[in-house]
């Protein structure tokens, strides 16, 4: 009795109805259409989604506000020089503020971008370890995978995010090969694609992917290491600039001061 009911036209047809309507809801095919509309400051509307989503944005009307954000700041900020200020300085102030505006989304989108990669690098050796304790005590890939994302959703929001996308992707039906590579083209990070190399290598070879992902973790290790100590070691370089220019002026002018107050007064006195 169940079987003529589950595969009757009467009840197929309506299951198959929601999952498309369910299905045609995810792209936002509004915000698509404004999207392509409008235009953008990256070039094409292809480039501007795969830089959002480098970025964490993944939908439609994260883009489309972007691209919104380029039309109308340079329009606001532009007007109030208009109307506070005059003479030839009305002009080099709108010309700066509708000049900042259309630059604006740019960098905020290129600073998110670079710190969602540094994050990644960052988070990268805790989630070997990980992996590799998982693998070690009896779970799949696929597990290790899952339980990382979620432990570094916290500490890491950028990797966990993209480990959930990984798994998602494979238990859709991807080919693991091909959602490894997948992730490593929504990072862009060198350290990620290294890592889908190797589990690429190790997938087709059979070898061990607990010891080659303790490998991989300490070459991350000593990788994040060293770009600290780079950043360390750039920090005198960095603090000669406001050392000159704010604190060395104030300080000639608290020694030195004194000193030069006392030889005028000196000097005016002989005359």
């Amino acid at each position: 009795r169940r079987l003529p009911e589950l595969s009757g036209p009467k009840t197929a047809a309506p299951t198959v109805v929601v999952e498309e309507s369910a299905l045609a809801a995810v792209p936002d095919p509004e915000w698509n259409a404004l999207l392509n509309a409008l235009p953008t400051s990256r070039g094409t509307v292809r480039r501007l989604r795969r830089e959002m989503t480098l970025a964490g944005f993944n939908s439609a009307r994260s883009a489309a506000l972007v691209s919104l954000s380029v039309l109308l700041l340079p329009v606001l900020l532009g007007q109030p020089p208009f109307f506070l200020l005059s003479g030839p300085n009305r002009w080099i102030a709108m010309a700066a503020g509708a000049i900042t505006g259309y630059m604006a989304p740019g960098f905020f989108l290129t600073r998110r971008i670079r710190q969602r990669k540094m994050q990644i690098e960052n988070g990268l050796a805790d989630a070997l370890d990980l992996m590799v304790l998982c693998l070690e005590a009896g779970s799949s890939l696929d597990q290790a995978i899952v339980k990382t994302g979620e432990e570094l959703d916290v500490a890491y929001p950028a990797l966990g995010d993209q480990l959930s996308i990984l798994i998602s992707e494979m238990r859709a039906g991807k080919p693991r090969i091909d959602a490894f590579r997948g992730f490593a083209d929504r990072t862009q990070v060198d350290d990620v694609r290294a890592l889908v190399a190797m589990l690429i290598q190790t997938d087709k070879f059979g070898t061990s992917v607990s010891q080659a992902l303790r490998t991989q973790a300490v070459v991350s290790r000593t990788k994040r290491r060293q770009r600290a100590e780079e950043r360390a070691q750039k920090v005198g370089v960095k603090l000669v600039f406001p050392l000159v220019f704010c604190l060395f002026p104030a300080l000639y002018v608290v020694m030195l001061g004194p000193a030069y107050l006392q030889f005028m007064k000196v000097f005016t006195e002989g005359k």
